[in-house]
C-alpha cells in the first residue's frame, strides 16, 4: 500500500503543476515528502535503489495525473472555478501542520529559537509568491508550434525554467509557462498526445511526442539543477529553508485565487451559499491532504544517516 499512496501523492503533484498558480512543490510539502523528494533526486546515483523507490511511484503518479486529469482540470476550472480553487487551497493548507512540525524540529535540533530572521524570511517569501499571484499576466499565447530547431530549443528552455519553479514550493511552473507564452502549447500538446495515443493515430502522435520530449528533457535538467541547490540548503540551513518555505506556502492561496480568478464568478444572489460550499470543500481538501501526509510511504526507506537534519 505504501507504493499506492506514493502514486496518489504523485498524481496530486502532477495535477497541481497543470494549474497556473498552484505549485507541485507545495503539494509535496503538504504531503510531508518534500525534503525527502529533493534528497532522492540529488542522491539517485549514490542511493539508486532507495531513490528509485521514492521517485518511481511519484513519477508514475505525476504522469498519470497530468495525462488523465488535464482535460478534467481544464473543464473544472472553466465550469466550477470557485470550488476547484478552494479544493486546492484546502490541499495546500492541509500540509501546514506537518511543515510547522518539521520547522520546530529543525529549530530544536539546532538549539535555536524562532527569531526575527525567520519572520523576515517568511514575510519576504510570502510577498514574493503573493505578488506573482496578483501580477497582471495575459492568458493569451501560442496554442501550438511547428517542429523546428528554434521551437524545440525554446521548449527545452521553458521546461528547464518551469521545472525549477515546480520544485520550489509556492512558485507555479505553469504560471511561469503562462508568462513565457508556452502554457497552452504544452497543455494542448499533452491533450493531443493523449487523444492520439487512445486512437493510435501515429501521424498525430509522432510530432507531438517530439515536442513533449524536448520539453521533458528541459524538465529533467531543471529538476536536477534546482534540487542540488535545495538539498544544500536543507543540509546546511534547514531552519532558514523551512521558514522561507512556510512563507511560500502561506502565500500560495492568494496566488491560486488570483490566477484562477475564482472569486469573480460569485453571483450576488447565491454568494453566501457558494462561499459556504467552497469552505466545506476547503475543509475536505485540508483533511484529505493532512490524512495522506500522515500515511507511511517509501520515503521511510531513505537511510536515516543520509537524511537532512530536520
Amino acid at each position: 500500500m505504501t507504493y499506492f499512496w506514493m502514486i496518489i501523492k504523485g498524481m496530486f503533484i502532477g495535477v497541481a503543476n497543470v494549474i497556473p498558480g498552484v505549485s507541485g512543490g507545495t503539494m509535496a510539502v503538504s504531503f510531508g515528502i518534500y525534503d525527502d523528494l529533493i534528497h532522492s533526486v540529488t542522491h539517485i546515483k549514490k542511493e539508486f535503489k532507495t531513490s528509485l523507490k521514492v521517485l518511481g511511484p511519484l513519477l508514475i503518479g505525476a504522469v498519470l495525473g497530468v495525462v488523465a486529469f488535464s482535460f478534467a482540470i481544464v473543464w473544472l476550472l472553466e465550469n466550477y472555478t470557485l470550488y476547484t480553487a478552494f479544493a486546492f487551497i484546502g490541499l495546500i493548507l492541509g500540509g501546514l501542520p506537518i511543515l510547522t512540525t518539521e520547522f520546530k524540529d529543525s529549530l530544536k535540533d539546532a538549539g535555536q529559537r524562532f527569531n526575527g530572521l525567520h519572520i523576515v524570511l517568511m514575510i519576504v517569501f510570502f510577498i514574493i509568491v503573493s505578488w506573482m499571484g496578483i501580477a497582471d499576466v495575459a492568458d493569451s499565447g501560442m496554442q501550438s508550434v511547428a517542429i523546428s530547431a528554434s521551437s524545440l530549443s525554446m521548449l527545452f528552455l521553458v521546461g528547464l525554467i518551469s521545472a525549477a519553479a515546480m520544485v520550489v514550493p509556492g512558485i507555479s511552473g505553469s504560471l511561469l509557462m503562462l508568462i513565457l507564452g508556452y502554457y497552452y502549447v504544452v497543455i494542448n500538446s499533452i491533450n493531443t498526445f493523449s487523444s492520439a495515443l487512445a486512437s493510435f493515430d501515429i501521424d498525430a502522435l509522432i510530432p507531438v511526442t517530439i515536442l513533449l520530449t524536448a520539453f521533458g528533457l528541459g524538465v529533467l535538467v531543471g529538476l536536477g539543477l534546482i534540487s542540488k541547490l535545495l538539498d544544500y540548503m536543507f543540509k546546511n540551513y534547514p531552519q532558514l529553508t523551512y521558514a522561507a518555505i512556510l512563507g511560500l506556502v502561506l502565500g500560495s492561496p492568494i496566488a491560486v485565487l488570483a490566477n484562477t480568478q475564482a472569486l469573480d464568478g460569485l453571483s450576488s444572489g447565491n454568494a453566501v451559499l457558494q462561499i459556504v460550499i467552497a469552505l466545506v470543500i476547503t475543509a475536505a481538501g485540508f483533511a484529505l491532504s493532512y490524512g495522506i501526509g500522515q500515511l507511511e510511504d517509501t520515503t521511510e526507506e531513505i537511510p536515516q544517516d543520509s537524511k537532512h537534519t530536520a
